[in-house]
C-alpha cells in the first residue's frame, strides 16, 4: 500500500499560521478571565485570581441571560430537527421540477449575512403584527439552525442505499416502522452531529437576535452590552470562557459523530 504523500513544508507552516490567527485571540480571553487588573488589559497581566469567576457566579443576570440562550437554543435545535429532517427526506429521494431551486432556497439563510436575515425578519415579524419575545427569537435562530441539519442529513440520506427501504417495505413494514427500525437508526447520527452543531451556533448568535429579540437579553447580548462597562471586562472575560466551553464541546461530539457516515447500512450499494 502507498504512503499518503507528506505535506509541503510551505503548507504546515500557512496551516500552523492559520491556527494561531484564530486560536490566540482565545488564549487572550481565558488569560484575562485570571487577571487582577479590572480596568485595562495589561501584558503580561500583573497578576491572577479566581474572584471574578466567584463575581460572576454571584450575578443573576448572568444566570438569567444564559437560560434564555439555553431555552432558546434547545427550542430552535428542536425546530431545525423535524424541519430540516423533513426536508432532507424529500429532496434526497424524490426528483421534481425545481428541486436544486429549493435546495437552493433552503441553505440560503446561512449564506446570507447575519445582518440581511435579521433585517428581513424583523420586517417579516413588524407585517405580521408580531410582538417581539422569545419565540421570536426561536422563529429567527431556526431559521439557520435548518440548514445545518438539512445538510447532514440529506448528506447522510444521499449514502443509505434506497434497497434498505425497499426491503422494509416489502416485508410488510408500514412507513412509519420503517422510519423507525430502519431509516432512523441510519442517520442517527447525522441528526445528532447536526443538532449538537446547531445547538452550538444557536446559543452564541448575537446579530439575528439583535434583531428579533425587543427586550429579552440572551447571553451574547448581555456579553455585547457590557463591553461598554470597561471595569466589567473581566467578569465578560469569565463568561466568554464559558461560552466558548459550551459550544466546543458541541460542535467537537459533531464532528466525531459524522465521521461515523462511513459505516452507514448499505452505503454504496
Amino acid at each position: 500500500m502507498r504512503d499518503t504523500a507528506r505535506a509541503p513544508l510551505g503548507l504546515k507552516i500557512a496551516a500552523a499560521l492559520g491556527l494561531l490567527f484564530i486560536h490566540v485571540p482565545l488564549a487572550f480571553i481565558l488569560l484575562y478571565a485570571f487577571t487582577t487588573d479590572d480596568r485595562s488589559f495589561q501584558f503580561p497581566p500583573p497578576g491572577l485570581t479566581l474572584k471574578w469567576f466567584a463575581v460572576a457566579w454571584q450575578r443573576q443576570d448572568v444566570f438569567d441571560a444564559l437560560g434564555l440562550s439555553l431555552q432558546v437554543a434547545a427550542l430552535s435545535t428542536l425546530v431545525a430537527l423535524v424541519l430540516g429532517t423533513l426536508a432532507a427526506a424529500a429532496l434526497a429521494r424524490t426528483k421534481f421540477f425545481g428541486r436544486e431551486a429549493i435546495s437552493l432556497l433552503l441553505i440560503l439563510p446561512i449564506a446570507l449575512p447575519g445582518i440581511v436575515t435579521g433585517i428581513s425578519l424583523r420586517a417579516a415579524f413588524d407585517l405580521a403584527d408580531i410582538p417581539f419575545s422569545f419565540w421570536t427569537i426561536v422563529l429567527g435562530h431556526a431559521t439557520f439552525c435548518i440548514v445545518v441539519v438539512y445538510n447532514n442529513a440529506v448528506a447522510r440520506f444521499r449514502r443509505m442505499s434506497p434497497s434498505l427501504v425497499e426491503a422494509s417495505m416489502d416485508l410488510g413494514a408500514d412507513g412509519f416502522q420503517t422510519f423507525r427500525l430502519v431509516v432512523l437508526p441510519n442517520i442517527a447520527t447525522a441528526l445528532l452531529a447536526g443538532g449538537m452543531l446547531a445547538f452550538a451556533l444557536s446559543f452564541d448568535e448575537v446579530i439575528v437576535t439583535t434583531f428579533t429579540a425587543g427586550q429579552q437579553t440572551t447571553l451574547p447580548i448581555w456579553m455585547l452590552s457590557e463591553l461598554v462597562r470597561p471595569r466589567q471586562r473581566p467578569v465578560t472575560n469569565v463568561v466568554a470562557v464559558i461560552v466558548i466551553a459550551l459550544t466546543f464541546l458541541p460542535i467537537l461530539a459533531a464532528y466525531y459523530m459524522a465521521r461515523e457516515g462511513d459505516q452507514v447500512a448499505g452505503a454504496g450499494k
